[in-house]
C-alpha cells in the first residue's frame, strides 16, 4: 500500500525528533568522510586527466610542427652554406653555418629549459578544496 505524503512527513518528524546516538553520528560522519574522499579522488582525477589529455594534444601539435620546421631549416641551411661557398671555401662555409646554429640552439635549448616546470600539472582546485574541507573538519572538531 502507497504510503501517502502526510505519512511521510509525520514519520520523518518523528525520526528527527528522536536523538541521535554517538554511534550514529559516528557512523553518519565516516560515510560523509568516505563520500567526501570519493568525491575529492573524483575531482582530482577529471582535473589531472583533462590536463594530461590537453598536454598531450599540444605536444603532438608541437612536434608535428617542429618536424616541419626542422625540414625547411635544413633546406636554409643548406641554401646559407651555398651562399657563403661562393666567398669562401666549401668547408668553411659550412663550419661557420654549423657554428651559429650551435650557438642559436644551445640558446633556445637554456630558454626551453627554463619554461619547463612540472607545477603546471598540479591540481589546484582540488588542493584548495581538500585544504578547505580540512579546515572545516579542525573547526568542526573543536
Amino acid at each position: 500500500m502507497a504510503t501517502t505524503s502526510a505519512e511521510q512527513t509525520s514519520a520523518l518528524t518523528a525520526a528527527e525528533q528522536e536523538p541521535e546516538t554517538a554511534l550514529d553520528l559516528v557512523r553518519r560522519l565516516l560515510e560523509e568522510l568516505s563520500l567526501l574522499f570519493r568525491q575529492e579522488v573524483r575531482l582530482a582525477t577529471a582535473e589531472v586527466s583533462h590536463r594530461l589529455t590537453t598536454l598531450v594534444t599540444g605536444v603532438t601539435s608541437v612536434a608535428a610542427a617542429a618536424a616541419v620546421l626542422f625540414c625547411g631549416l635544413l633546406v636554409l641551411l643548406a641554401a646559407a652554406v651555398l651562399a657563403l661557398a661562393l666567398a669562401m671555401p666549401p668547408w668553411l662555409a659550412a663550419l661557420v653555418v654549423g657554428v651559429l646554429c650551435i650557438i642559436v640552439g644551445f640558446a633556445l635549448l637554456s630558454l626551453g629549459r627554463a619554461k619547463f616546470r612540472a607545477t603546471d600539472l598540479k591540481p589546484e582546485r582540488s588542493v584548495e578544496s581538500l585544504s578547505k574541507d580540512k579546515d572545516v573538519l579542525a573547526r568542526r572538531t573543536t
